[in-house]
């Protein structure tokens, strides 16, 4: 057992032993969930100080088998894609239950116990190397999501849960019958081993064999990213959320899809990618701008948020299907950037929410006067969102955006649409709620940041800042990851400079030179 083992299994120790914890107790439960997720999360940091940056071998590798028939590995492993990805589950998750201290009074067990049984969930997707396995993990972390939105959320949470249940699972149903596709073609789920054998020669998929499997995958992921047009249940299911609930869907549950389009259909059906990738980028494209423009007419603070999830994760998918070393490097790097700063979104539009107890933008305005700590926090984590230089979406947007240049700059010019978008609805939503006339409600309900917010918001805007200042923390690993994906699946694009046409002068003198 390795260290990655140890943060696998840290959280689902800990929900279990939680199961055991009196119900009489409910501040025992938060004490202890909190304790277990700062230790998954310390023990995650070391699998970044012990990380070979310049290796684009997988690293705390664990293989053995798992069930003899069918063949079903316990094989997990990081790279450089998957690396920060476990560690901002690891991060988060303590966050979110410190935002749910004093909110959620009713079952309190329960809720943080799900709350680490997803992070278990979470950390495994972005771990597991076999395709059995994998399967597993991404719908153990549907589960507490369901009952996280169905029982702790608000009043149409019942629909906005079987919603989020029945549009995952649909997509989970074809992915698994591409998982069993794949395994009767090779008897195994280990995915190291099917990659060897598609590079050696020994499996192939014809044409429309390859197509089925693309879509299949890619369908399961698109509805978790969510792409446009499979968005329609992610506003439901963030604005009726508890705010832990909206934190882990919005910075984590949503990268499972964008994790899996790299991890799985690029590699493993390069051919029908290909193919697939025009109308993939339009949709990408229009995700972007769409939803940057329904953000831009929302009264509910919530529901603003999630439609900027849909255009901003529009550039990781425009990043991943660029098939260029710098937008693949971009879109990963925009899968990090989001979950911070649209969590940190998420977590102050939670603040609000707990003192004003509504989420209509409406109801709000002069916070600034009577919460200023408050309304600098909510400052920062904007200009990050839009993309401000020396913040983090800055860094991650201009690498997808130069990526998509270099393949198609058509793709840039519009994309760039989003980027113009992004600052007119956040700042026009500060506007509103911070600025303006004091309402009485307001006045008298709007407390600034406690130390218990204080805590969880600040690690959150270091990182912001730290991200857009020396990106290359980062990069390093995700590069040497991207270099490696594009290699083995033979797509990488290269850089279009073409030379300049010689003056006309120039070229008539030469040839009265030849006459």
């Amino acid at each position: 057992m390795n260290l990655l083992d140890i943060v696998i299994c840290t959280p689902l120790v800990g929900f279990l032993l939680t199961l055991f914890i009196p119900r009489s107790k409910p501040q025992w439960v938060r004490v202890f969930t909190l304790t277990v997720s700062v230790i998954a999360f310390v023990l995650s940091v070391g699998l970044a100080t012990g990380f070979n940056s310049g290796s684009s071998n997988l690293q705390f590798v664990t293989d053995f088998i798992w069930n003899a028939s069918p063949e079903i590995h316990y094989h997990v492993a990081l790279d450089g894609i998957s690396l920060w990805l476990v560690i901002l589950s690891t991060l988060l998750t303590p966050i979110a239950i410190l935002i749910s201290w004093r909110s959620i009074d009713n079952r309190v067990k329960e809720f943080f116990g799900l709350l680490l049984l997803l992070e278990f969930g979470l950390v495994g997707v972005f771990a597991a190397f076999d395709l059995f396995l994998f399967y597993i993990f991404w719908e153990v972390s549907l589960v507490p999501m369901y009952f996280l939105i169905g029982i702790w959320g608000h009043d149409r949470r019942i629909y906005a849960a079987v919603k989020f249940f029945l549009y995952t699972m649909a997509g989970s149903v074809l992915m698994l019958a591409g998982i069993i596709f794949i395994y009767n073609r090779t008897g195994t789920f280990n995915y190291s081993s099917i990659l060897d054998m598609l590079g050696s020669g020994r499996l192939s998929f014809t044409t429309g064999e390859e197509m089925f499997l693309f879509l299949a995958f890619f369908l399961a992921f698109a509805i978790k990213v969510p792409l446009f047009p499979l968005h329609t249940w992610l506003p439901d299911a963030h604005v009726e959320a508890p705010t832990a609930g909206s934190l882990m869907l919005a910075s984590v549950m949503l990268k499972m899809g964008t994790y899996g389009l790299v991890r799985f259909c690029l590699p493993m059906f390069p051919g029908a990618a290909r193919e697939c990738a025009p109308w993939i980028i339009v949709l990408a494209i229009i995700g972007i701008i769409y939803g940057a423009l329904v953000a831009l007419v929302q009264p509910n603070m919530k529901k603003l948020v999630a439609y900027s999830s849909v255009s901003h994760l529009g550039f990781v998918v425009l990043g991943i299907f660029s098939f260029t070393q710098m937008g693949l490097d971009g879109a990963v790097y925009q899968m990090l950037n989001h979950g911070i700063s649209t969590g940190a979104l998420f977590i102050v539009v939670g603040f609000l929410y707990t003192r004003r107890h509504s989420l209509e933008i409406k109801d709000y305005g002069g916070v600034a006067t009577v919460a200023p700590w408050l309304s600098t926090v909510f400052l920062i984590t904007t200009l990050a969102s839009i993309g401000l230089p020396t913040l983090n979406n800055f860094v991650g947007e201009f690498l997808v955006l130069q990526g998509s240049a270099q393949a198609n700059f058509k793709w840039t010019i519009f994309a760039s649409l989003g980027v113009i978008l992004s600052a007119c609805y956040m700042l026009w939503l500060y506007q509103r709620v911070f600025f303006g006339e004091t309402p009485e409600g307001v006045r008298h309900h709007m407390p600034d940041l406690n130390l218990r917010e204080w805590v969880a918001i600040v690690p959150l805007i270091i990182l912001m800042a730290w991200m857009g200042t020396a990106p290359q923390t980062f990069l390093p690993p995700v590069s040497s990851a991207t270099a490696h994906l594009l290699e083995q699946s033979k797509m990488n694009v290269p850089l279009r400079v073409h030379a300049a046409p010689a003056p006309p002068v120039i070229v008539a003198a030469e040839a009265s030179h030849a006459r």
